[in-house]
């Protein structure tokens, strides 16, 4: 975990470091480790890097993932599915572990050309969809979530109108935003090899700023998109997975005395009612198959 926090304050000025003078050279090349935790991984290309194959269980929906933030997302729709007893979401999980590389395995890369988790796999399509005999592969938590959501009518207003357009505006709110927390604020603050004040600041604001957006408007709604049970959705679900985690304290460790969490209490309030859901909990600590 980095001393971003104190670091800061020991030297409040870190822009005046050599770090400072670097000059941007007129063609960008990788000629150096550039640190962090993730440095090992970390390429400027895309595809894959190994043979892999991943297994397939005997459920309708192949989940590859992994129970980070993004990761937690479908979880939680998966089990919040499974709550209802609702008939073909039944599935399997398998790990991949992002610190491992297996996210540019062959068959992972087949699936998500992004090599990022979550990836799904469903298979109760294979032989209605337009490429007869193939199953559907989707990424990007958004995508999953939207998928699955309209697939088995839940979670989502499947009407056109206000309660659907509403529903959609935070869901693609979230999707927009979480760069800003987790790439951004998440990287500075806990990932970096060094601490460094400008892109801490300047995350640390937008962050503040985002969860000021939610306390304002969760000051008069229960939920993301109304105040019944019934108004309960995807908008929760993929927003809670990152900005309901952060107020509780479970990312980034001590990012939350950081951030002063303690002054959004609206968002606080929700984030604890939805953690409380027994779907919530089971997704959150989802138990993952290895995939070899």
């Amino acid at each position: 975990m980095s001393n971003a926090k104190h670091n800061t304050k020991e030297n409040p000025n870190p822009q005046d470091t050599d770090s400072s003078s670097y000059t941007p050279p007129k063609v960008w090349k990788q000629d150096k480790d550039n640190g962090g935790k993730f440095s090992s991984i970390n390429r400027p290309t895309a595809g894959a890097r190994h043979e892999q194959t991943l297994p397939v269980g005997d459920a309708p929906l192949q989940l590859y993932s992994l129970n980070t933030p993004n990761g937690v997302k479908v979880n939680i729709l998966l089990e919040e599915l499974a709550e209802l007893g609702v008939k073909g979401a039944e599935y399997d999980a398998y790990e991949i572990d992002i610190s491992e590389g297996d996210q540019f395995g062959s068959d992972f890369v087949a699936i998500n050309p992004n090599s990022k988790i979550p990836a799904l796999v469903d298979y109760s399509t294979a032989n209605t969809n337009e490429r007869a005999d193939e199953p559907i592969e989707i990424f990007e938590s958004g995508a999953i979530l939207l998928y699955l959501a309209e697939k088995f009518g839940k979670f989502i207003p499947m009407m056109q109108g206000e309660a659907r357009a509403e529903c959609l505006s935070w869901l693609m709110w979230q999707v927009g935003s979480a760069p800003f927390l987790g790439g951004g604020f998440g990287h500075f603050y806990a990932y970096a090899p060094e601490p460094m004040e400008y892109p801490i600041n300047r995350y640390t604001m937008e962050a503040k700023r985002q969860l000021d957006v939610l306390d304002i408007h969760l000051k008069n709604s229960k939920y993301m998109c109304g105040n019944n049970e019934s108004d309960y959705n995807i908008a929760d679900i993929i927003i809670w997975a990152w900005y309901g985690q952060l107020v509780l304290g479970r990312l980034y460790d001590d990012a939350g005395e950081f951030l002063q969490v303690d002054s959004y209490p609206h968002v606080q309030r929700w984030a604890q009612e939805v953690a409380d859901r027994p779907a919530v909990k089971r997704g959150v600590e989802l138990s993952l198959q290895p995939i070899a």
